[in-house]
């Protein structure tokens, strides 16, 4: 199968790639883009590790072929930290312990930094549900359904709402 050469955005910035056309996202990221923060684990979009945002939804990168991206806006875990500094969800899965080894981490954080924009207030039920698409091993759950609703109410604090004209 010949390459062909395309466009992806990613992270806001526009790149070209040269692949075949029935390589994987998350692949292209990981190998051709050096974005190695997204992770594969399972290939069958079952574990949610490969998770990125596509036009800020949260969609598993094994399961999309790199050509179906033209024109779609990608974002991966690289481009969460904003000037150095962690983003809520980051900052509240450390804080409350909710990661261990990290593998499914970016996965997690991808999801829910999506979900909290649509869901802001969500029970622990709702938390627990969106998470059922991100499997981990090491911990619990606990400390990041924790972890969920301290970035909730830190993204919902006064101090944390964008001002609009």
């Amino acid at each position: 199968m010949s390459n062909i050469s395309f466009q992806l955005t990613v992270n806001g910035v526009a790149r070209e790639v040269l692949v075949e056309p029935r390589k994987l996202l998350s692949d292209v990221l990981r190998e051709d883009l050096r974005l190695t923060g997204t992770h594969v684990g399972c290939e069958h979009g079952v574990c949610g590790a490969c998770t990125v945002q596509v036009d800020g939804r949260p969609m598993r990168s094994c399961l999309l072929f790199a050509v179906q991206m033209q024109g779609n806006q990608i974002t991966t875990i690289e481009a969460v930290m904003k000037n150095g500094e962690y983003s809520p969800m980051q900052q509240a899965l450390h804080d409350e312990h909710g990661l261990q080894c990290g593998f499914c981490t970016p996965g997690i954080v991808m999801t829910f930094e999506a979900y909290l924009k649509e869901n802001p207030d969500p029970t622990d039920e709702e938390i627990a549900e969106a998470l059922s698409g991100n499997l981990c091993r090491c911990t619990g759950y606990q400390n990041i359904i924790k972890a969920v609703r301290m970035a909730a109410a830190k993204m919902n604090s006064p101090k944390n709402q964008e001002v609009e004209p």
